[in-house]
């Protein structure tokens, strides 16, 4: 393989070797604005959109076992890759894909698993992550909570049997 090949695998092996996850899409029908427009916003999750070339992206899949891609290596190919939140970056590109129909999702991978457009889609559903963390943290303390106002009630039912004592006292 001639030097500059070589260059341009290594350039675009950066981009997906050792990244949490890789998003492959058809990028047909956008202009550079539009391009420009997408990877400003998913520079702010950490991600990062690339075009690629499909037979040295074909070569990279096989190196670095993600043989599963090579299904969605067809047709124009950009490569959405990052260690960010996969969901933000899902969101991301809905919103944008809404906004210009384009550009049309293929498949992904997300820590060794392979991903269809439609987990892909399932993904950008998602609440956000703080939500979904709060959620976790109140379905944790919600048994803690009922406990802790049990042991609060019978605190207080022995402060009223001894407030009744004393008033019946108080009376004699």
């Amino acid at each position: 393989m001639r030097p500059e090949k070589e260059t341009m695998v290594d350039e675009i092996r950066g981009k997906v070797d050792g990244k949490v996850f890789v998003i492959l899409a058809d990028y047909r029908g956008l202009d550079v604005a539009k391009t420009t427009d997408l990877r400003s916003r998913l520079r702010g999750a950490s991600a990062e959109y690339s075009v690629v070339k499909n037979r040295l992206l074909r070569r990279i899949t096989s190196d670095l076992e993600l043989d599963a891609l090579n299904a969605g290596i067809k047709g124009p190919t950009a490569v959405v890759s990052g260690e960010g939140d996969v969901v933000e970056v899902a969101k991301i590109l809905r919103a944008f894909i809404k906004e210009h129909d384009k550009p049309v999702i293929k498949m992904g991978a997300f820590s060794g698993a392979v991903l269809s457009a439609e987990d892909l889609e399932k993904l950008a559903s998602l609440p956000p992550r703080v939500e979904l963390l709060g959620r976790a943290v109140g379905t944790i303390a919600a048994p803690l909570t009922q406990f802790v106002g049990v042991l609060n009630q019978k605190v207080c039912s022995l402060l009223y049997v001894l407030q009744a004592v004393r008033d019946k006292k108080e009376k004699a």
